[in-house]
Order: C-alpha cells, then sequence, then structure tokens
C-alpha cells in the first residue's frame, strides 16, 4: 500500500507540473486581463468559493475555441485523476481515497509550480479561477490549498487505518 500511495503521489506532482505549466503558456498566451467580477455575475456563492454564471466564462478566455479546449482540459484532468485512482485500489471507497490523495497533492502543486515558474501567487489570498466546469469557480488561492490539504489527510488516515501500515 505504501508503494502505491507513493506511485500516486509521484504522478500527481508531476501532472501538477504539466497542469501549471499549461496555464503559464495560456497567461503568456492570451494575458492575464481577468481579474475580478462583480457580484451580478455570481451565481452561488459559498464561503471562499464564487460560482459565477456560465457566460462570464468568456470574460476569462475570450477566444471561444481555447475556452472549449480549456474546458475539455480540465475533464481530462479529472479523467486522468480519476484513472490512477482506479488503478490504485480496487475497493471503491479506496479508490475515492486515492483520487481525493492525487487530486489534493496535484492541486496543492500546480500553485507551488506557478510560484516557482512565474513567482504567481503573490500572496495566498490572489483571487484565481479554480475550474470553468461547469461555470467557473473562483476564490482566493488559499482554498483549494485548505480544501486539498484537508482531502489529502482525512484520505491518508483512511487508507493508513484501513491497511494498519
Amino acid at each position: 500500500m505504501r508503494s502505491t500511495i507513493i506511485k500516486v503521489a509521484i504522478f500527481a506532482v508531476a501532472f501538477a507540473f504539466v497542469e501549471s505549466a499549461v496555464v503559464v503558456y495560456l497567461r503568456h498566451l492570451l494575458g492575464s486581463t481577468w481579474s475580478a467580477t462583480g457580484v451580478s455575475e455570481i451565481l452561488f456563492l459559498v464561503p471562499g468559493i464564487a460560482f459565477l454564471e456560465p457566460q462570464t466564462a468568456v470574460k476569462i478566455i475570450s477566444d471561444t475555441a481555447i475556452l472549449n479546449i480549456e474546458r475539455v482540459r480540465e475533464a481530462a484532468t479529472l479523467v486522468m485523476l480519476g484513472t490512477v485512482a482506479l488503478l490504485a485500489a480496487k475497493s471503491f471507497k479506496e479508490q475515492i481515497a486515492f483520487f481525493f490523495v492525487a487530486f489534493g497533492i496535484w492541486d496543492i502543486f500546480y500553485y507551488i509550480f506557478l510560484k516557482l515558474t512565474i513567482n504567481w501567487p503573490a500572496s495566498l489570498t490572489d483571487l484565481d479561477t479554480f475550474f470553468l466546469l461547469p461555470t467557473p469557480w473562483v476564490g482566493p488561492v488559499y482554498v483549494p490549498i485548505l480544501i486539498s490539504s484537508f482531502l489529502v489527510l482525512i484520505s491518508m488516515v483512511y487508507l493508513v487505518k484501513r491497511k494498519q501500515l
């Protein structure tokens, strides 16, 4: 089990670099013109995350072809993380735990690699667009880092207790 956790973690860290590189390229090619949103664009608000009206996505990435590619890339990211979890475990509960481990590590290292490559975010309170699916999600950078840390922690506790590592 330990070696499986390590393999999943290595995949997640490497994949985080790939994802951060894509964002670096997107920012370079498209510019970083979008920063904040008006209250009228908020569809649903939960602590730390604002879900925006779907049409707000074209304010984030105005080229609709690139926007559609980005949405498919985000879906493919989730499929890849899910596939690693399916390969790592047999039981459904363990697959969910491995998905959370992979997702959490990927998400945390995504921000670490953005910081290392382009020195962004300047602070953990900087706003970011987390996902564009099914609608844009925005909030301060510390929110996904906290959520991901929690997901990794509870999943690791579950996996360790399950296998008595």
